[in-house]
């Protein structure tokens, strides 16, 4: 069974989609840490980030790193803080996550309600800067 980021991918389930290219897609949580919390993954289903291809890690890693990019260009924030849990969803994905602060990047931090005017206001903001 497909996993939830391979059904996004595939378009059946709604996402607010940052950037795509021909191996990895870029969306934003929609149970952020901060506003502006974008998930990075391979199109490829693999549930373990380290289980990828050397290709397709470093595909995603220097995906990850233009949204970065571009997520700090369009989020005021001091750094963009990256994370790999890789437990709540079994397909790889890199957490990028606006940091004012450490603890920001704190999963057990309180999660960010925002509306969909917000996200899509949010999502296209960092989409224009790529």
């Amino acid at each position: 069974m497909a996993s939830i980021f391979s059904r996004i991918i595939a378009g059946e389930i709604p996402c607010y989609k940052v950037a795509e290219d021909e191996q990895n897609f870029a969306f934003l949580d929609i149970n952020p840490l901060k506003a502006g919390h974008v998930l990075c993954i391979p199109k490829h289903e693999v549930d373990y980030i380290f289980d990828l291809t050397d290709e397709e890690y470093t595909s995603l890693t220097l995906f990850a790193k233009r949204v970065a990019r571009a997520l700090k260009a369009a989020i005021p924030c001091q750094r963009v803080g990256a994370s790999v849990l890789g437990m709540e969803v079994p397909h790889a994905h890199i957490h990028l996550v606006p940091l004012d602060k450490e603890t920001d990047l704190l999963f057990t931090n309180p999660k960010q309600q925002l509306t969909p005017e917000q996200f899509a206001d949010i999502a296209a903001r960092i989409a224009a800067q790529l």
